[in-house]
């Protein structure tokens, strides 16, 4: 009896101490610093950076000395090929998709700046007098004259930027292709090209188009022709 007893007793000994080495042999991993900054800040920031294109488009038009010092900016930005920022952006945040928004977001934020402070420059003198005599200034004058006078602009921006963002993340799929990033239509056309696809290749170019033609008629075409009819430059139908 006291054999059994001893025997189950060192039984109970070793399981512990097997359980002890297994909590030793447990590695905590501890997030990367990158990681948490990809993951918890990048979506807030890029938010942030979006609403103030928008307002970096109102102060560049209504602000002279903010004009002066960040126009040029704007316009060299635009001109700028998207493709330029694909190797920072990995460099940056790598092989993954903060760095596709990053390209996307800095290919198209400088459109619809420009594109703002140019439906802005179009506003009619006489539509501020008329908001400033009715107590329209200020933050009130931007919000119920400027915004909606220069909506047409703004409007024109966004298509522009679109299209410049479509433009960035086809670039961005075939000099960055990674199986972490999946299989979009850029990494088609680019696998297409390495085979020696050439039907393949005809065919990417073909989805691509095809994404961009019914992105522009069912999402622009209709609120373009609503902003027109608004302002009676187009009849009901």
């Amino acid at each position: 009896m006291a054999s059994t007893d001893t025997k189950a007793t060192r039984d109970d000994l070793a399981g512990l101490e097997a359980g002890l080495d297994a909590l030793d042999a447990v590695e905590v991993r501890r997030s990367p610093v990158r990681e948490i900054l990809v993951e918890k800040a990048l979506p807030p920031v890029l938010a942030v950076a979006l609403v103030l294109a928008v307002w970096l488009g109102l102060l560049v038009a209504r602000v002279k000395f903010v004009r002066a010092a960040i126009g040029p900016i704007l316009q060299g930005l635009q001109s700028l090929p998207s493709v330029a920022w694909v190797p920072p952006a990995v460099l940056w945040f790598g092989l993954n998709d903060a760095m596709m928004f990053t390209v996307i977001l800095l290919g198209a934020v400088p459109s619809i700046a420009n594109g703002l402070v140019s439906g802005i420059d179009q506003v009619p003198p006489l539509f501020l007098r008329a908001g400033r005599t009715l107590g329209a200034t200020g933050l009130k004058g931007v919000w119920h004259i400027v915004v909606p006078a220069s909506l047409p602009g703004y409007l024109a921006g966004l298509k522009q930027g679109w299209a410049f963002s479509w433009r960035s993340l086809m670039a961005a799929e075939i000099i960055a292709s990674s199986p972490d990033l999946g299989l979009g239509l850029g990494q088609l056309l680019e696998n297409g090209r390495n085979n020696i696809d050439l039907p393949g290749v005809f065919l990417a170019i073909i989805l691509i188009l095809v994404v961009g033609i019914a992105i522009d008629l069912l999402i622009f075409s209709p609120v373009e022709r609503y902003v027109l009819r608004s302002r009676g430059l187009l009849l009901k139908s």
